[in-house]
């Protein structure tokens, strides 16, 4: 039995992997990519590159945006056309974003559910991490953030980077890789830099199973989930040639492709794995909130990697990502607490730290195209709306969202991505916001996320069963998954 599922398992990603495999064999990338070398590309709303004179200076001041640039691919450019400052400040995003996960996400988390089954939350985030690291490495990246070629790079990137294959520092030639979407530092920061969003993304779902999905089934779940819901949702919006980016869609660090994927992930994986033994009959009491209150700090600072680095440079738009930001988060935090003690006629620490959360989530898609105003109704709205999708929306969906990944991220993603089209500023960005065109990228996530989540579910159980057993819950998942347990 286990003979066969293995060799099922390894059909189901060889027959994945071996198109994107001969199409890298079929066309290596060039040794040196001459668009990099002639033209520079401002990272400008909705992942598009926006093609400049090599001399022009690449402000965040107002412009017209032309038709997609033609395609252009990653290669290798003289090492001393890179900047220093960016490439530093991409190089502390990075380790900022990464910190939000570990151990940002693992103690947030950690601290809410039972004492029975925090390790086995943090064990899901650990190899949730190891995984993704990986399969980035090996496949994700590369169709996430290349061109792909003919129609299908509309949709999903190509095999010129599989392995990171190309992205290469020559040292005798002074040559380094370069992303045609980052020109201006090291392709290998920009590929850590990505590779810590699609890590918190997967890590941000785990928080909707939590105390009843198997371990086995959380490894290959979130091995399926990777490849097949977060790359080709990134490649779509980030990716200059992705059908999304090409829309117009805005989405600055993460509205769609973290937040609203995530939430809807998590929905769906609360709906096919059932409630909890005991939900809605018995308290289901978090061990220590003031772990999830670290967790919520972490994220809160590292948050500011999270958004001012997607500026990809150290730069004005970076800098105001980082005010919208803070914003932000404190209003989300003071208007989840109004609503809670309006409504429950106390406040609490949980709701403080959802509400910043909230306010965070919300401000992701905007964060490099709207004003420090803005970001006070973004935080304000996000925290009312999102206290609403954990509790009155939460009840009606019937649906035990462990953690409240949807009522926080799904609805606040949505919010943000809303509003981004209402308050993007021209002046800014460049552009105008389309609350239709935002609708129509939000919509697009929401569906596919929901079909391709089912999918890798579904996918996930052909070889393991999702669910521990009665048993295992009652236990609890720390000694039923690992045999190890908290300390007393």
């Amino acid at each position: 039995m286990h003979h066969e599922r293995l060799r099922r398992w390894l059909f189901c990603v060889w027959v994945f992997i071996a198109p994107l495999a001969a199409q890298a064999q079929a066309a290596p990338p060039e040794p040196v990519a001459a668009p990099v070398t002639t033209t520079a590309y401002a990272q400008v709303p909705g992942g598009i590159g926006l093609a400049v004179p090599p001399s022009a200076a690449v402000t965040t001041a107002a412009v017209s945006i032309p038709a997609p640039p033609p395609l252009t691919r990653p290669g290798l450019v003289d090492a001393s056309t890179l900047n220093g400052a960016d490439t530093g400040w991409m190089m502390t995003s990075t380790a900022l974003v990464l910190l939000m996960t570990l151990p940002g996400i693992a103690l947030f988390y950690g601290g809410m559910v039972r004492r029975k089954s925090v390790l086995n939350v943090m064990a899901c985030v650990v190899v949730t991490c190891a995984i993704v690291s990986i399969l980035w490495f090996a496949v994700g990246y590369s169709i996430a953030f290349t061109p792909g070629s003919g129609a299908t790079g509309h949709l999903i990137g190509g095999g010129d980077r599989l392995w990171f294959a190309g992205m290469d520092y020559v040292k005798d030639a002074k040559k380094v890789a370069v992303s045609h979407i980052a020109p201006n530092i090291p392709e290998s920061v920009y590929a850590m830099f990505q590779l810590t969003f699609a890590i918190i993304t997967a890590a941000l779902v785990i928080g909707a199973f939590v105390e009843r999905m198997r371990f086995a089934a959380v490894v290959i779940f979130m091995s399926l989930w990777t490849l097949l819901v977060y790359a080709p949702i990134a490649h779509w919006v980030w990716e200059p040639n992705g059908w999304l980016a090409r829309l117009g869609v805005l989405d600055f660090a993460g509205g769609s492709v973290v937040h609203i994927n995530a939430g809807v992930a998590g929905l769906v994986c609360a709906f096919v794995l059932g409630h909890r033994r005991g939900y809605g009959k018995e308290p289901l009491s978090p061990i220590n909130l003031g772990l999830t209150m670290a967790g919520a700090g972490m994220l809160w600072v590292g948050w500011f990697g999270f958004n001012a680095g997607s500026a990809v440079a150290s730069d004005g738009r970076a800098g105001l990502a980082m005010v919208v930001t803070h914003i932000a988060a404190a209003a989300g935090a003071l208007s989840w607490m109004g609503a809670e003690w309006f409504v429950r006629g106390r406040p609490t620490l949980l709701g403080l730290c959802s509400g910043l959360v909230a306010g965070l989530v919300a401000i992701t898609p905007a964060a490099g195209f709207v004003s420090p105003r803005s970001a006070l109704v973004f935080g304000l709205v996000a925290g009312l709306a999102c206290y609403w999708g954990a509790t009155g929306l939460k009840r009606m969906l019937n649906a035990d969202d462990s953690l409240d990944v949807f009522g926080v991220h799904g609805v606040g993603g949505i919010v943000g991505s809303l509003l981004t089209g209402v308050f993007a500023s021209s002046t800014i960005s460049g552009v105008e916001g389309s609350v239709l065109t935002q609708l129509i990228g939000t919509a697009s996530v929401v569906l596919y996320s929901l079909l391709a989540t089912a999918f890798a579910l579904w996918t996930t159980s052909l070889f393991v069963s999702l669910r521990v057993s009665e048993a295992s819950e009652t236990d609890g998942l720390d000694i039923s998954q690992h045999a190890e347990r908290l300390g007393s």
